[in-house]
C-alpha cells in the first residue's frame, strides 16, 4: 500500500440518498479537486471551510477542505458532497481517478490516521466498531473507545512497566559498584499494580465481548405455551406466526433484538411433544440442536398448568437456561419452582420476589437458589407484564457479576484480550522470578516479553501483516 499516494473513495453507503460524499486524502487533494470541479471564482482553500462548485454539467456540489494535520487522516483532505445518486458519485469518483488519485483500500483513511499519529490502534479499531454497531449502547461504547477510554487504561500500566524496566537496567549498570537500586520488596511492590491492572483489563472482555458480539437465545417449550408470542413480545414486532393450533412453528425463526443495549439473536423453536408428524419432528430436532448451540435457553412453561414432567425434562437438557412462566394474567396457583415447590406470589409479576442470588435465575446443570431449584419468572406475552424483569434476567444470567457497573474502559476486542492475557502471564513469571531470587538480567527478559503484547495493542510494535488484517475489515471510504 503506497501511503504517499492521494487516495479517493465514496465514503457514504451504497444506494440512493439525499447526500453522497467523495473523499480525497493526500498532498494532491486540492489539485485534483480543482481539476474535476468548476468553482464560481478562484477557489479559496481555507481549512475547515466549504465552497460551492459544479461537477461538470452533472451536479452542484459542496467542497470542504481540511488542512493537514487538522484532518481525519492528518493529511490534506477534500470532501465533495454531491446529491446521493450512485451515478453522480461514480462519475465524481471516475474523474478523480482520471486526475491522478488512487482508489482507497478498505480502511485506508483510518490507517493513514494511525500511521500519521492522529490516533492509536485501539482508537482505530473502535472506529470500525462504531461503524458496525447495531445498538445505541454499542455505538456509545465504541465512541468512548474512539475517544481513548481503553488507551487511557493501558497507558499508565505501560508507563509503570517501562519505569520498572528502566530501574532494573540502571541496577545492572551499577552492579559493579555493589549498589542495589532494586531490592526484591521494591520490585514486588512495583509489579503488583501492573499485574492487577493487566488482569482486570483482560477480564473486562468477558463483558466487553458480550457487548460487541451479543448473545444467542433459544425460546423453547411444549406446544401452545406461548413461545412465539413471547418471541414477538421480546422482539417488539409480530415476526412469528401465533395460533392456537399446536405445532404451528415447525422450523427455527430467528431475529435480533436489543436487550439492555446488547444485541440478542432470538430463536423461536418448534414445540417439543411426543408423537409428532414427520415435518414437525424435523423441527423438534432443530430445537434440540439449538439448545446445545445457543448461549442461553429460555424455557417457557404454562403458568396456570404448572411445571410438567416434560418441562423438567426439557430444562434438564439445557446447559444454561431461564424458566419463564407465561400466561400469568390467567388464574393460577402460587408461582412454582423447577423442583415442584412454590414461591409466595401476589399475582403481580413486577412485584414478584426476585431477591434470590444471580445463580438462582439459571436452571440446568444443578444450579439452584437456596436449594429449592430455579425460580420461574412470571410473564404475560399478552399484556406485557413481567417482560421488563425477564429482559433484566436474561442479561444477568449471561453477563459476569458486576458487569453493569462498568461504564467505560472495558475491552471489546478478542485481540486485545489475548495480548493482555499473554502480558499477564509474563508478568506472573517475572513475579515468580523475583520471589526466587533470579538475577535481574533474566528478570528483564520476562518484563520485556510482557511489554511486547502491550505495544502490539497500542500499535508501537505491530507487524505490517497484523495491521493489514485489522484495516482490511473496514469498509472502503473509512
Amino acid at each position: 500500500m503506497q501511503v504517499q499516494d492521494t487516495i479517493v473513495a465514496v465514503s457514504t453507503p451504497p444506494g440512493r440518498g439525499g447526500i453522497g460524499v467523495v473523499r480525497l486524502s493526500g498532498k494532491d487533494s486540492r489539485r485534483i479537486a480543482e481539476q474535476i470541479l468548476q468553482f464560481r471564482a478562484a477557489p479559496e482553500w481555507r481549512s475547515w471551510h466549504s465552497q460551492m462548485a459544479k461537477l461538470a454539467d452533472v451536479d452542484e456540489v459542496v467542497a470542504a477542505f481540511f488542512e493537514a494535520p487538522r484532518s481525519y487522516t492528518a493529511e490534506d483532505v477534500v470532501e465533495i458532497s454531491c446529491h446521493g445518486s450512485p451515478v453522480v458519485l461514480r462519475f465524481a469518483l471516475d474523474r478523480a481517478l482520471d486526475a491522478g488519485a488512487r482508489l482507497a483500500e478498505p480502511g485506508e483513511f483510518t490507517l493513514r490516521a494511525f500511521l500519521n499519529g492522529r490516533i492509536d490502534l485501539p482508537r482505530a479499531e473502535a472506529v470500525r466498531d462504531l461503524i458496525d454497531a447495531t445498538t445505541l449502547y454499542q455505538a456509545r461504547v465504541a465512541t468512548q473507545q474512539a475517544a481513548g477510554s481503553v488507551s487511557r487504561r493501558i497507558a499508565p500500566l505501560k508507563e509503570q512497566l517501562i519505569e520498572l524496566i528502566a530501574l532494573l537496567e540502571a541496577g545492572i549498570d551499577f552492579a559493579e559498584g555493589d549498589i542495589s537500586v532494586a531490592p526484591s520488596a521494591e520490585l514486588l511492590r512495583r509489579l503488583k499494580p501492573v499485574i492487577e491492572g493487566v488482569r482486570q483489563l483482560a477480564a473486562s472482555f468477558q463483558y466487553g465481548g458480550l457487548v460487541k458480539s451479543g448473545l444467542t437465545l433459544a425460546i423453547v417449550g411444549r406446544p401452545n405455551v406461548g413461545k412465539s408470542s413471547l418471541f414477538n413480545c421480546l422482539l417488539q414486532q409480530d415476526r412469528a406466526i401465533v395460533t392456537d393450533i399446536p405445532g404451528t412453528t415447525r422450523d427455527l425463526v430467528s431475529e435480533t433484538a436489543s436487550i439492555g443495549g446488547i444485541p440478542v439473536k432470538l430463536y423461536d423453536t418448534a414445540g417439543i411433544r411426543a408423537g409428532p408428524e414427520l415435518v414437525e419432528s424435523l423441527g423438534i430436532e432443530r430445537t434440540l440442536q439449538a439448545i446445545a448451540d445457543v448461549d442461553l435457553t429460555l424455557v417457557v412453561v404454562d403458568l396456570p398448568q404448572g411445571i410438567t414432567a416434560e418441562d423438567r425434562e426439557l430444562i434438564a437438557r439445557a446447559p444454561r437456561s431461564l424458566v419463564a412462566g407465561n400466561k400469568c394474567d390467567l388464574p393460577h396457583e402460587a408461582a412454582p419452582r423447577v423442583d415442584g415447590s412454590h414461591d409466595r406470589y401476589d399475582r403481580s409479576p413486577d412485584s414478584y420476589d426476585q431477591s434470590h442470588d444471580r445463580k438462582g435465575v439459571v436452571a440446568g446443570k444443578g444450579a439452584t437458589s437456596r436449594g429449592h431449584g430455579a425460580s420461574v419468572l412470571p410473564v404475560s406475552a399478552k399484556t406485557g407484564a413481567g417482560i421488563g424483569a425477564l429482559r433484566k434476567a436474561i442479561l444477568e444470567a449471561i453477563a459476569p457479576a458486576g458487569a453493569f457497573e462498568q461504564e467505560t474502559g472495558f475491552i471489546t476486542s478478542v485481540r486485545h484480550e489475548r495480548l493482555l492475557a499473554e502480558s499477564g502471564d509474563y508478568l506472573e513469571k517475572a513475579r515468580g522470578a523475583v520471589e526466587d531470587g533470579i538475577p535481574h538480567e533474566m528478570l528483564l527478559l520476562d518484563l520485556y516479553a510482557a511489554l511486547r503484547p502491550i505495544d502490539a495493542i497500542t500499535g508501537a510494535t505491530t507487524a505490517d501483516d497484523i495491521l493489514n488484517r485489522i484495516f482490511s475489515t473496514f469498509c472502503i471510504g473509512k
